[in-house]
């Protein structure tokens, strides 16, 4: 039979019984050495007679000496440290909302700051967990919703089990598979867990492929699509496949918020530093980016379309692209002006070996 752990009340009562034991023996100990420290300065030894007047003053002068340095030293110390271990006993029963002053004494300052930034932190991951939980529920309804209406119309004759039918609920389960690898990929991505197969290959021929795959959308759209390179010639080492599902993904986010007549391009750049060997830059001369939308644009199931009208995308996109490039070694940014187009940035970085070992081991 397993012991039951104490309680939070019993572990303050606990800590401040022996708090109280500790102070009690501090102070014995400080007057017992002040005594006896004094007793051998002031001895008939010494050439002090009046012993009986020492004997009985020293005692309230160490007293009222003692009690206003325990009193300096629990305002310095014991109460910062009462409060903190407060804070942290609230964060062990689950409150995240608990803070601890910060302007406290210079040695207490620093960890008091520290102490709130790293709440602050676990509050905000707790609540992402908690949409996250949510926006998964609400991408789930739906589909399942359509697929349950459509099975029981069929089985109760309210529907004829036509390829109509057939096909809309086939189309919702295609949807709900798309979501749940979508998810898999993210969370093998998150935990660093996500397999790349990196290769060396003609940046080039990337470019050439993602052009081929979205020219015949682009003309139908009537967007003009073209590519850039600075060095025909330049090769990279990364996942092929896991690099384009980022741009093809960026491409045609661009394509789906770029009006007929607008522009799309794909172009590599100088790096930014050494340490970088490869720039690409997907731009498009589309709606932009709202500026309080832009911050964000990278978290999971986020949509510029708050309504969630388009049931085709998951809002998982940028997500994956972002912990793909990351699981790279490489970083990619957004920068945007609305009405004016946005722009996406990837860097990969020249030591892909290094950089996939320290993604696999975070």
């Amino acid at each position: 039979m397993s012991d039951i752990p104490p309680t939070p009340q019993e572990r303050r009562r606990s800590r401040r019984f022996f708090s109280f034991v500790f102070l009690l023996l501090a102070i014995l100990l400080f007057i017992g050495g002040t005594a006896a420290l004094l007793y051998w300065l002031f001895s008939e030894y010494s050439g002090i007679r009046n012993i009986w007047l020492i004997a009985c003053g020293a005692p309230f002068v160490f007293v009222v000496v003692a009690v206003i340095i325990i009193f300096n030293l629990y305002n310095r110390f014991g109460r910062p440290l009462e409060k903190m271990f407060n804070a942290i006993d609230a964060v062990a029963e689950g409150d995240l909302s608990v803070r601890v002053p910060e302007n406290t004494s210079g040695m207490f300052s620093d960890l008091n700051k520290r102490f709130n930034n790293m709440i602050a932190e676990l509050e905000r991951a707790e609540q992402q967990r908690r949409n996250l939980t949510a926006d998964i529920a609400h991408e789930l309804r739906t589909p399942l919703h359509i697929i349950q209406g459509n099975l029981e119309g069929v089985l109760d004759g309210v529907y004829q089990p036509t390829s109509e039918h057939i096909n809309n609920t086939l189309s919702e389960t295609r949807l709900l598979t798309r979501l749940v690898n979508d998810l898999q990929i993210l969370s093998l991505a998150e935990t660093g867990q996500l397999p790349l197969h990196p290769t060396r290959f003609l940046l080039a021929d990337l470019l050439h492929d993602l052009a081929a795959s979205f020219s015949s959308e682009a003309a139908t759209l009537g967007i003009e699509l073209k590519t850039s390179l600075t060095d025909p010639r330049q090769e990279i080492m990364a996942d092929y496949d896991r690099l384009q599902q980022v741009l093809s993904n960026l491409v045609s986010n661009a394509l789906r918020h770029t009006p007929a007549g607008g522009k799309v391009a794909i172009e590599t750049e100088p790096a930014s530093s050494a340490e970088k060997s490869t720039r690409i830059v997907v731009w498009d001369s589309g709606q932009g980016i709202a500026p309080a939308d832009l911050p964000f644009i990278f978290d999971r199931f986020w949509r510029g379309d708050k309504s969630r009208r388009d049931r085709t995308h998951s809002g998982l996109g940028l997500a994956i692209a972002k912990q793909i490039i990351h699981a790279h070694g490489g970083k990619i940014e957004a920068k945007s002006v609305a009405g004016s187009g946005s722009s996406f940035m990837i860097e990969l970085p020249k030591q892909l070996q290094s950089a996939i070992k320290e993604y696999s081991q975070e």
